[in-house]
C-alpha cells in the first residue's frame, strides 16, 4: 500500500525490484541464513492492527505487518531508484496471549547491519 499519492498512482500492492532482492537472497545464501520471501502488509500505525484487520490481511496473503516497506519502495520507484528491503524480527505478536521476545537484542541488530553491508557489496 502506497501511504502517498504524490509518489505512484493508488495501486494495492507495490512489487519491489527484482535485482536487489535477488542481490539479497543470494547474499543469504552465502552466509547461509533461512529467508522467506513474503507479502507484507505495510501500515503506518500500529493502532491499525487491529484483530479484525490481521485476519483480514491474512487472508489476503500478508505474512508480516511492517511500517515503511511501500512507502520507500513508492518514493524509490518515483525517483528511479532501485529498491529491496529486508525484514528480521525482534519479536512475535502473533500470539497476543503468549508474547515471544525472541532474544534478538543489539547482537541481531549488528548482524543484521553487517549482512546489510555485505548486500550492499555484492550490489553490482
Amino acid at each position: 500500500m502506497i501511504t502517498s499519492y504524490h509518489y505512484l498512482p493508488a495501486s494495492r500492492y507495490i512489487e519491489l525490484d527484482e535485482e536487489p532482492i535477488r542481490v539479497m537472497e543470494d547474499t543469504f545464501r552465502k552466509h547461509g541464513f533461512h529467508f522467506v520471501t513474503c507479502t507484507t502488509w505495510s501500515t503506518d500505525g500500529f493502532f491499525r492492527e487491529t484483530k479484525d484487520m490481521v485476519k483480514y490481511r491474512l487472508e489476503e496473503g500478508c505474512s508480516v505487518v511492517e511500517m515503511e516497506c511501500a512507502a520507500l519502495a513508492a518514493c524509490a520507484r518515483k525517483r528511479g531508484a532501485k529498491f529491496g528491503q529486508f525484514l528480521f524480527t525482534a519479536d512475535s505478536l502473533a500470539n497476543v496471549h503468549a508474547y515471544d521476545a525472541r532474544d534478538f537484542g543489539m547482537e541481531s541488530h549488528e548482524k543484521a547491519l553487517l549482512l546489510g553491508l555485505d548486500i550492499l557489496r555484492n550490489y553490482r
